[in-house]
């Protein structure tokens, strides 16, 4: 399940007025968010991405033009994990990751969503909390009008992904929950079909994001806790550079990091405009 109602602040008249500025000046101020078991990116330009797979659910969200995926377009996409595609989105967009475990949508194909519920979600997203804050349960219910929420899932496999991200060894966090690593791994396999290897590396390549962008990881390289408050929201701290967001977020080095990113994101860090 997705968890209890966080808070994350999107900031909706700053990002509106980021989308105009982006588009005079030919610039793009990206924001990254990542509260639990979501993720939010925007973008302030038309992008495209080559062929990649990310382990996780991905919402793709134009503010008012359209996303391609192969040679199908509509309004709004829901991809499923480890679908190999190509993406590209016009002329701003919203990009929000849902954990492998959390969804029960088609695990096979694109889900398309209609206008309306494209401006539902963004609607869940950029308004309705105090202060400007928006309270993540309405998103949460707005995905699961659409493509339900999934449960049953071991309460193990949501707190290992996560504590492997920021942990040097797997071998500990298996220890903690009283499992051999081998059956630690097999255990995720079985509940998500997903490596455990490959949500650790996507758990880390995250939180490197979150540095790149200028903040909004909460929590460290898993992604625990919430993004707002008095952190004073999304983008507010500088960005660091791509060697100290690889280094920090458990990356070998750069090089390591960039192929991560293209592998997961078919992009690479250095194309992300930091503010």
């Amino acid at each position: 399940m997705m968890g209890p109602p966080l808070a994350l602040r999107l900031e909706r008249n700053a990002c509106r007025r980021e989308v105009s500025a982006g588009r005079a000046a030919g610039r793009v101020p990206a924001s990254f968010a990542v509260a639990r078991e979501i993720a939010v990116f925007t973008e302030a330009r038309a992008y495209e991405v080559a062929w990649h797979r990310h382990p996780a659910w991905k919402l793709v969200l134009p503010l008012g033009g359209r996303v391609r995926v192969g040679e199908s377009a509509g309004a709004g996409v829901l991809v499923p994990p480890q679908y190999a595609h190509v993406c590209a989105a016009s002329p701003a967009f919203v990009a929000v990751f849902v954990e492998p475990w959390c969804l029960r949508a088609d695990p096979t194909a694109p889900t398309w969503l209609d206008g309306r519920t494209v401006r539902r979600l963004l609607d869940a997203m950029s308004g309705g909390g105090a202060g400007g804050a928006t309270d993540m349960e309405a998103l949460r219910a707005e995905v699961a009008s659409f493509a339900g929420l999934r449960t049953g899932v071991d309460p193990r496999v949501p707190y290992a992904v996560r504590a492997c991200a920021q942990a040097a060894r797997i071998d500990a966090v298996a220890a903690e929950l009283g499992l051999s690593p081998a059956r630690l791994r097999a255990l995720v396999a079985a509940e998500v079909g997903i490596p455990l290897a490959t949500l650790r590396q996507w758990g880390r390549l995250r939180a490197a994001f979150g540095s790149l962008v200028g903040g909004g990881q909460a929590g460290g390289a898993g992604g625990v806790g919430d993004v707002g408050g008095a952190r004073g929201g999304v983008g507010v701290e500088r960005g660091k550079s791509i060697a100290e967001a690889a280094a920090e977020a458990g990356f070998a080095d750069q090089a390591h990091l960039t192929r991560a990113a293209r592998r997961f994101i078919g992009r690479t860090p250095g194309s992300l405009d930091r503010r």
